[in-house]
């Protein structure tokens, strides 16, 4: 009986990436001065067998000429590494190492040697509109601080690895804004405006995973721009506005409510005067009433007695 397997589950199981480690190099200053000298000593010889004739005179060429050759080896092999920068050695086709000390380093001269930046970089995401975890639409922004720690996986693990970071960087911002409410509707519940350290910590998480393939380390990320769409701006900036004065309300009410109370107990404990329940609720309303107001109440004197 012949057993198909599907497609999904006949995958080839992925290449082991590329790490960095160390290329065989030397000082290059002692080099620059042999090959000068070797530059010198073929010139020299080049001429000297101008002066000669018959078979002496091709042995000196060919001495010249070997002695040439072994100088711009010797020159072709110099690489300048400047701080900041590092050099991917590359021999046919196949990674031989990085050089990261800076200065004047000599290698193979068959080598291929690639340029890549090692100092921190930023980016800035373009402004985008997403919707939140509640669907209202947003604008956000961020900036990413980044550097290359594995110059082996950033040259050989992505095509362009400054570009991957950009597209990573901006996919995980929209995600983070799509995963929490702009303002939260309950306690606990992270929002993107009230818990700005959690939501950024967690967007330099998410984009660190993103980029971890390419060499790359997360050092910050923050948010440049959070605000709601111009279309549904000034509706949110109302509903904003009613649930400030419903807070202030329940504030000034339980706050009221207080002071009611402590008037009642420390009328009946110091014993000022005596009031039955109708009156006592009297009282209460007409305390609510001076306290809770918006403008200033006006007073009235009784000058009967307390049921008149």
């Amino acid at each position: 009986m012949t057993v198909q397997v599907p497609l999904a589950a006949a995958k080839e199981p992925a290449p082991v990436p590329v790490t960095e480690q160390t290329a065989w190099s030397t000082r290059g200053i002692k080099v620059l001065v042999s090959g000068v000298v070797c530059v010198g000593g073929g010139a020299a010889l080049l001429w000297y067998s101008g002066q000669q004739t018959g078979g002496a005179k091709t042995g000196v060429i060919w001495a010249g000429v070997i002695v040439l050759v072994i100088a711009a080896g010797q020159l072709f092999g110099l690489t300048p590494v400047v701080p900041g920068q590092a050099r991917v050695i590359q021999l046919f086709g196949k990674y031989r190492g990085t050089i990261r000390e800076p200065g004047l380093q000599w290698v193979n001269p068959f080598t291929l040697r690639i340029k890549v930046s090692i100092r921190i970089r930023n980016h800035e995401t373009p402004q985008a509109k997403v919707n939140d975890a509640d669907g209202n639409p947003i604008e956000i922004a961020a900036v990413v601080v980044w550097q290359v720690r594995d110059t082996a996986q950033a040259i050989y693990s992505v095509d362009d690895y400054t570009r991957f970071v950009a597209i990573q960087t901006e996919t995980a911002v929209r995600h983070i804004a799509s995963s929490y409410p702009y303002i939260s509707q309950s306690d606990g519940q992270l929002s993107l405006r009230d818990h700005a350290d959690e939501i950024t910590q967690r967007l330099s998480d998410e984009i660190a995973a993103r980029v971890a393939a390419a060499g790359v380390a997360i050092i910050e990320s923050r948010l440049t721009r959070l605000s709601y769409a111009a279309e549904i701006a000034q509706a949110m900036l109302r509903q904003q506005a009613a649930s400030a004065v419903v807070g202030a309300r329940q504030r000034i009410v339980e706050g009221a409510v207080g002071m009611v109370q402590l008037a009642l107990r420390r009328l009946e404990e110091e014993d000022v005067v005596q009031l039955d329940e109708e009156r006592k609720a009297a009282m209460v309303s007409n305390l609510l009433v001076v306290l809770c107001s918006e403008q200033a109440t006006q007073q009235v004197v009784n000058t009967g007695s307390l049921y008149q």
